[in-house]
């Protein structure tokens, strides 16, 4: 029987899955950080009711606001923001299918990172399992061009590529200070801590990305407003998809959740041929047997 954290992580690429495929459909009609502030600001309401159901469900009290939970949530928040608008803006150079899959490199950075940071250390089959994985992110992301080594510099150094492999180093560190911030709350039970930390981040992330739309675009921020409509379910996903996630961080090491979580790339390439009717090709299929092939081994070294 699978555990816990991996149905959660499932559930929470899925989420992710469609939320991302929604605002790539808000970059018509918004820039890349009001896209992201829809993300943020409409996913409070979702992350309030969360946390009301959650605390009341365990008959506990809120936990106390710390300067160290806040500048936690804040460091984290922030990176998330800077990786967001780097993956919305590698979008914008191929498409959303690849554009996701640069991203995911994360789970390598952020095993690194939090092997440095909080001593999580993993077994050789777990590594390796991540190591598949990045190989089929790197099949993806040639798009079907060819393997030598020409090609693989190629394309790790088009603009797409470095702004999904700058989205994943920011996504890998928010995931590292997001998961201090949880494990230092007191309470009882993983979720409402981690939801608690999703509404308070979320929070955060919607006064610092608001107020620099407010001063550089504030016309963007309007038109955040207009959108309202799309923007709501944009956020409520999110707001759905980051409580699984917090989840599964708080419950097992980073990178095993977000090696786990690659299997969006499933989800992805369904949105993508189904949703955003883009075509798939035969290297999207072998990308993607890879990265399943990675998940199994990582689960089968956990």
């Amino acid at each position: 029987m699978l555990e816990f954290w991996v149905l959660i992580t499932f559930t929470a690429a899925l989420f992710q899955t469609w939320r991302t495929a929604l605002q790539q459909r808000l970059r018509a009609e918004l820039s890349v950080n009001a896209a992201g502030f829809v993300r943020y600001f409409y996913g409070v309401p979702t992350g309030f009711l969360l946390v009301a159901v959650a605390y009341h469900y365990t008959a506990q009290a809120l936990p106390p606001l710390s300067l160290r939970f806040l500048a936690l949530c804040a460091a984290g928040g922030l990176m998330q923001i800077f990786g967001t608008s780097l993956l919305i803006m590698a979008f914008g150079y191929r498409n959303f299918a690849v554009g996701t899959a640069y991203s995911k490199t994360e789970a390598a950075q952020g095993a690194v990172l939090a092997w440095i940071i909080l001593d999580e250390v993993l077994t050789p089959l777990s590594i390796s399992g991540i190591a598949v994985g990045v190989v089929g992110v790197l099949v993806l992301s040639i798009g079907g061009r060819g393997l030598k080594p020409h090609d693989i510099v190629a394309a790790t150094f088009q603009p797409a590529a470095l702004c999904g492999l700058a989205a994943g180093f920011f996504f890998a560190n928010a995931t590292v200070f997001i998961k201090d911030a949880i494990l230092m709350l007191p309470g009882q039970g993983i979720v409402p801590r981690a939801l608690f930390t999703l509404l308070v981040t979320n929070v955060l992330q919607s006064v610092m990305l608001g107020a620099w739309i407010a001063m550089r675009e504030p016309d963007q921020l309007l038109a955040s407003f207009r959108t309202w409509r799309t923007s709501a379910l944009v956020g409520a996903l999110s707001s759905l998809g980051s409580g699984c996630w917090f989840t599964g961080f708080a419950m097992a090491p980073i990178a095993l959740v977000r090696a786990v979580g690659q299997v969006e790339m499933i989800f992805t390439l369904a949105f993508s041929r189904f949703y955003l009717k883009e075509r798939m090709r035969a290297a999207d299929v072998a990308g993607l047997v890879l990265i399943v092939g990675g998940v199994l081994l990582v689960l089968a070294g956990r």
